[in-house]
């Protein structure tokens, strides 16, 4: 797949044209060139989606594990049953959303105890819980290898890259450990892992033995991560005074698994821990002076996620928005059965808001990530002047 991005020309967002090998290098130099002065920026910060972790990596897409819980010919039987009592609409297309359903389920038990529906629900989180721990290489972590590599290289004593993802996998934490990479996670670094929302306020140095110096030498490449909707390796469990805490380990315990199914019902089980302190450092990494966004993979489906972005570029002028999307001209030319905030979002950008369009799936996004290293004094110089005539 090739890579293209996209800048405003009032009314409309016009594609680099690629008529010739020599256009096509000039684009992507000028978008290499966009990249680096916007990943030069103090706050990074990451939203990296379901998409990240199709492609080589083969991870099940939302229509997979839609499939696999509800129209897989020993589960329908049981599923329709479900639908006809929750009364869920499956007229709209649309509405044929695992993540949603399962999260309507929820609501529904909450308010009339069913154990045939807790049955329900705790076969699905087995069957989501089986596809969501599938066995990578590093060959098929290529992609998330080389992104994460790429903004490790960032100056230790910039402020460490923030990477929030909605994905129950864990890609991106396997990626890290073959490349040697440290992540702060909110657990502590004992075992057992145990939830702690305090570790994200720790970090890592290296104490210097020859020369003795006051000034902390902070580790390279560090960063933070934070799981929004859980992971297949969280799990509840309850301590020595009968509360609950979530503990990381390997288990195939899908009754206590903490996952959160994003959907429109979902704000009961956002605002409880550890989602309430996860989301809770999104919307305060959005409204922090001098902050760059990059969105991958994620189709901005997820209103409590989507909805404080869009308002965060309205009232915070010093954030920018890079959003990564393999089929962004389509969502542009016909907008029906998507997200609306893909509408909103190109309407600020017409308004002049500093946002970025990439056309591009995940590994190509990452390939062609400028390695973060600081701009020399010259290379500040030229894109001052060259910035400012375009």
């Amino acid at each position: 797949m090739s890579i293209k991005f996209y800048r405003t020309n009032s009314p409309q967002f016009i594609p680099y044209e690629k008529d010739s090998n020599e256009q096509q290098a000039n684009d992507l130099s000028d978008l290499k060139t966009k990249l680096k002065t916007a990943l030069q920026m103090p706050n990074i910060m990451v939203l990296a989606g379901s998409g990240t972790s199709l492609g080589k990596v083969k991870g099940p897409s939302m229509s997979n594990l839609w499939t696999s819980c509800i129209e897989d010919p020993v589960r329908k039987t049981d599923a329709d049953k479900i639908i006809a009592q929750i009364e869920y609409d499956l007229s709209k297309p649309n509405n044929k959303n695992i993540e949603e359903f399962l999260s309507y389920c929820e609501a529904y038990q909450q308010i009339k105890e069913c154990p045939e529906l807790k049955d329900f629900l705790v076969k699905s989180k087995e069957i989501i819980l089986s596809k969501c721990k599938f066995d990578k290489t590093s060959s098929d972590l290529f992609a998330h290898m080389e992104f994460i590599k790429k903004l490790a290289r960032r100056k230790s004593k910039d402020n460490r890259i923030k990477l929030f993802t909605t994905n129950y996998d864990t890609c991106f934490e396997e990626a890290a450990g073959k490349l040697g990479i440290t992540i702060i996670d909110g657990f502590t670094f004992s075992s057992p892992r145990i939830y702690s929302p305090q570790f994200f306020d720790y970090d890592i140095i290296k104490r210097d033995t020859i020369n003795s110096s006051n000034t902390p030498k902070y580790l390279d490449g560090v960063f933070h991560m934070y799981k929004l909707h859980g992971s297949v390796n969280w799990f509840r469990k309850k301590d020595t005074d009968d509360n609950f805490v979530i503990e990381q380990k390997e288990s195939d315990d899908a009754e206590n698994v903490c996952m959160v199914f994003p959907a429109k019902g979902k704000y009961q089980q956002s605002y409880i821990q550890p989602h309430l302190e996860l989301i809770a450092k999104f919307l305060q990494g959005i409204r922090e002076p001098n902050t760059c966004l990059i969105t991958t993979g994620f189709g901005f489906n997820d209103d409590h996620l989507s909805e404080p972005i869009y308002a965060a570029l309205q009232s915070n002028p010093h954030l920018k928005l890079i959003i990564v999307d393999r089929s962004v001209e389509r969502k542009f030319e016909n907008p029906n059965g998507i997200s609306p905030y893909w509408k909103k979002f190109k309407a600020l950008a017409d308004k002049g808001l500093d946002i970025l369009f990439i056309e591009a799936d995940f590994e190509n996004f990452a390939i062609n990530i400028p390695d973060l290293k600081a701009l020399s004094p010259a290379e500040n110089l030229y894109q001052v002047i060259h910035g400012g005539s375009k």
